[in-house]
Parts: structure tokens; C-alpha cells; sequence
């Protein structure tokens, strides 16, 4: 992939595009820190039927101390909080861009995150994890951003966007969000289907999401391995952990990231 080279002139901004395991993406060089777009910007561009259409946008940006920094917004143009499928992507632009070797660190809105290559598969650590409520059939725990996981025995029935409404805009999650995670057991593996605030959509894969869950299939004691294989609608992720007096270490997110092209487009400057 040639070295990428960001061109506002005549608002002609150009971007890649990237996706793991369904989970899509805008990803914008910024290291000249030349780019400011707007919130109606951002949700244009993300827009499936007027824009390039996206589950999120990601900056690339230079950091002091780490390989490079991550900027992340969601489609409806917010920043957001981290997006693990979203590192796993910037973090494979960023290695065709030789700002990261085969491993290394970069910054992100809920920290410091290390990123490893094995293969096809491209790895990122998440944060360590303590904090987490268990109810009957639910967890709710934040992973880098919240999720409500809940368990199913069989998701035929399953209506996503009418059932995560009821807890996403319930009285305790409405002002600030949630995403709402269903899963089901299938053998060693784990059915995961997930709805995404900002997104207010199902994607077809979420590595927060995914590290929520494996968490909370593991607290519910319906595995005792700490090496998970999630199942999503775009592919099957990988998580595993350390755990230890209530806390979840050593996280690591693991999967593909794919380029998917290369282009242009013109942005209007009043939006």
C-alpha cells in the first residue's frame, strides 16, 4: 500500500477503508495534523446511502511517546469511547504506513494499548478489567466502552433491534448509552450478537463487545477457559485473559483486519 497523503485542497479528503470481522471503517491520516472535520462530517461520511458508509471513523494521529495516536467517532459523528475492532484496523494502517513494526504501543481515549502480529490475525491489549455487576442473566461491565451482556439458550426468537431498545434507552442507560450484547453457548464457542450505541444499530461485530462477553461467559461460569472463541456475525474473534481475586488481566483482543480500498471524496465545508 503506498504511503497515504491527506489533501484537503478543494475539500478533497482522502481516506481508507478498512473492517474486521464486518466491523467497517473510515480511517483518515492526520500525522500533519492539517484535519478538523465536524460532527455533520463525520456522520455524513459514515452515511451508507450518501456517504462511504461506516460503523466509525478513526484519525491517525502522531503521539509524542507512542507509535501513533487513535481518535475514534462513531457513525452519528460523536467521539466515542475505545473500539476494539477499531484498533485492530488503525493498527494495521498504521503498520502498512511503517509507523509500527510487528508489535508496539499507541494511545487511545481510554489509554495506553499494546498491538501484536501473529499471522493474519491482529492483536490488541485492552484494559484490565474489575469492575462489572452480575445479575440473574446479565453482566454489565465496561471493557473500554459499556456493554449489557445477556444470555440466551436460543437467539432464533431473537429480535435485536426491538430487544436492545429495552435496555438501551431503559430509565438507567438512556442518557448515557450502552451497547447490548446477546449470546448464546454453542459448544466451545460463543454466538455473539451486538447492538451499538452512537451506531443505534446491530453491527456485525464488536471487539468490545467480544471482550465483554468472553468476561462475562466466564463469570456465569459457563466456561472455565480463559481462552474464548466469540462467533459474530462477520467472523469469529478471540479472547483471552488472566484472571485473579475478581480482576481481569493481561486482555488481549484478537482477530483480522482487512484493508478494503483506497479513495476520495468531496467534502462539503458548511455541513
Amino acid at each position: 500500500m503506498p504511503r497515504c497523503r491527506l489533501s484537503l485542497e478543494q475539500m478533497k479528503l482522502e481516506f481508507y477503508k478498512y473492517q474486521g470481522t464486518g466491523n467497517d471503517f473510515i480511517i483518515v491520516d492526520n500525522r500533519e495534523a492539517k484535519l478538523k472535520l465536524s460532527k455533520n462530517q463525520i456522520n455524513f461520511l459514515c452515511d451508507r446511502r450518501y456517504g462511504i458508509g461506516a460503523d466509525g471513523l478513526m484519525i491517525l494521529e502522531n503521539d509524542s511517546e507512542e507509535a501513533f495516536k487513535m481518535v475514534y467517532f462513531n457513525s452519528d459523528g460523536k467521539e466515542s469511547t475505545m473500539c476494539g475492532n477499531g484498533g485492530r484496523c488503525l493498527a494495521a494502517f498504521a503498520h502498512e504506513l511503517g509507523c509500527i513494526d510487528y508489535k508496539g504501543r499507541f494511545i487511545a481515549v481510554d489509554g495506553l494499548h499494546e498491538v501484536l502480529f501473529e499471522g493474519k490475525k491482529v492483536c490488541v491489549k485492552m484494559q484490565d478489567v474489575k469492575d462489572y455487576e452480575v445479575g440473574d442473566n446479565f453482566v454489565s461491565l465496561d471493557t473500554g466502552s459499556p456493554h449489557y451482556v445477556t444470555f440466551l439458550d436460543d437467539m432464533g426468537h431473537l429480535d435485536v433491534i426491538t430487544d436492545a431498545h429495552r435496555i438501551r434507552y431503559n430509565d438507567r442507560y438512556k442518557d448515557e448509552g450502552t451497547n447490548v450484547n446477546f449470546v448464546q453457548k454453542d459448544g466451545d464457542k460463543f454466538i455473539v450478537r451486538t447492538y451499538e450505541r452512537g451506531v443505534e444499530d446491530e453491527t456485525l461485530s464488536c471487539g468490545t463487545g467480544a471482550t465483554a462477553v468472553a468476561i462475562s461467559v466466564f463469570l456465569k461460569g459457563m466456561t472455565n477457559n480463559n481462552h474464548i472463541t466469540l462467533v459474530t456475525k462477520g467472523g469469529e474473534l478471540y479472547v483471552s485473559f488472566d484472571y485473579n481475586q475478581g480482576t481481569f488481566t493481561n486482555v488481549w483482543l484478537k482477530g483480522p483486519a482487512t484493508f478494503v480500498y483506497k479513495g476520495e471524496i468531496d467534502l462539503e465545508n458548511d455541513l
